[in-house]
């Protein structure tokens, strides 16, 4: 009896030992990447769940046991509304300074008196990580297009401006010792998001089963190449005396996320099949610029990464309670079907986080001994 007990134990312990071993995550805080990833979600098109999916995929990832910085870069700041209670938010933008929010970050180089400040974040649980929106980000807009042809002309200043995000976020991420940075941006190709864009390593790209999604991802795709080949030339020339590090543009399309909308009266159920049906091709088309040959069906698309629900019972509830949709318990009125649709909920977005993370090259952590 000894020596089985003896047996079991050494096997624990070599089990144990081999997990923290694979764990990337186990005691590597100084092995840590210099520069941490950046997905953006992305659309011109609105009304397709962008900040939903965001606040939703980052809580998941907290869940997972993935480091996050959400980073709210939407002038009008959804995501900081989805995150925060009105009482925190009043806080934060009733002064002037905007102490605490992504402007205060960008503040000095806009009005010339520094460079980028240290961004501060809004700390939601032990994982997950916000860099504040404000509604006069907006102000920034005027300094990045300026600085946009500037660039072509040597300008050492342009490439501070042009880079600002993602030297903010990367400052956002080193401080909370983040794996993955995820950014909510406005539905516009404006000299905002593209010079977050530029930020991102990859893009995700949210759609509705309509018209509308398909001319967005018409105009997507050849705006994104034509931005990436520019700032790519930019970087060619940039003078020898600016002394900072700045991002690749590297913009690598990631996927597309169909989420489904309840059908309306006068949309019929064929409408949303015919839309559905395009998409796999236009993606491929306009987005990846490969022209395909023959399209496969949305099941098929290697590039989706997922097709979900509308789950319109449960987001107001979730509004309500403050929290994601597979968040919700019994005491915040998820009974009976509604309590099955947040546990659907929860199975469809580890799913597509996985998938995500897969494409991405971001390494989820192995769960630790407790829990298997």
């Amino acid at each position: 009896m000894e020596t089985d007990y003896v047996i079991l134990a050494i096997f624990h312990l070599t089990l144990l030992c081999r997990l923290t071993e694979r764990n990337p995550h186990h005691d590597q805080s100084h092995k840590r990447r210099m520069k941490c990833p950046i997905i953006a979600l992305f659309n011109a098109q609105g009304g397709v769940y962008k900040t939903t999916l965001v606040h939703h995929l980052a809580w998941m990832y907290n869940d997972l046991g993935v480091r996050i910085v959400a980073a709210d870069l939407d002038p009008q700041a959804n995501l900081s509304s989805a995150f925060l209670p009105e009482e925190r938010l009043e806080e934060l933008w009733q002064t002037n300074t905007h102490a605490d929010t992504i402007f205060a970050a960008v503040q000095p180089l806009m009005e010339g008196t520094g460079d980028v400040g240290v961004p501060h974040l809004e700390i939601l649980d032990d994982r997950i990580a916000l860099l504040v929106g404000d509604l006069s980000l907006s102000t920034f807009e005027d300094e990045l297009s300026n600085s946009w042809p500037d660039r072509l002309g040597r300008k050492p200043r342009a490439f501070r401006v042009m880079s600002a995000f993602w030297r903010v976020m990367q400052m956002a991420a080193t401080a909370h010792q983040a794996d993955v940075i995820l950014v909510d941006l406005g539905p516009n190709l404006g000299a905002i998001n593209r010079a977050a864009l530029i930020a991102a390593d990859y893009i995700v790209v949210p759609l509705s089963p309509d018209i509308f999604s398909l001319q967005g991802l018409r105009n997507l795709g050849p705006t994104l190449r034509d931005w990436r080949g520019a700032w790519q030339e930019r970087l060619a020339k940039r003078p020898t005396d600016v002394d900072l590090p700045l991002p690749t543009g590297q913009m690598e399309p990631a996927g597309y996320i169909v989420s489904q909308h309840s059908v309306r009266l006068d949309r019929p159920v064929k409408a949303y099949d015919r839309w559905i049906a395009r998409i796999p091709s236009t993606y491929q088309d306009y987005v990846l610029g490969q022209p395909t040959v023959t399209s496969p069906s949305i099941a098929e698309d290697p590039h989706k990464l997922a097709l979900l629900k509308s789950y319109r019972s449960l987001m107001p509830m979730a509004q309500e309670a403050g929290k994601p949709m597979f968040h919700l318990k019994p005491a915040d009125g998820a009974i009976g079907s509604h309590l099955q649709a947040a546990l659907s909920a929860g199975r469809d977005f580890k799913l597509l986080a996985q998938i995500i993370a897969e494409r991405t090259h971001i390494a989820l952590p192995v769960p630790s001994y407790a829990n298997l």
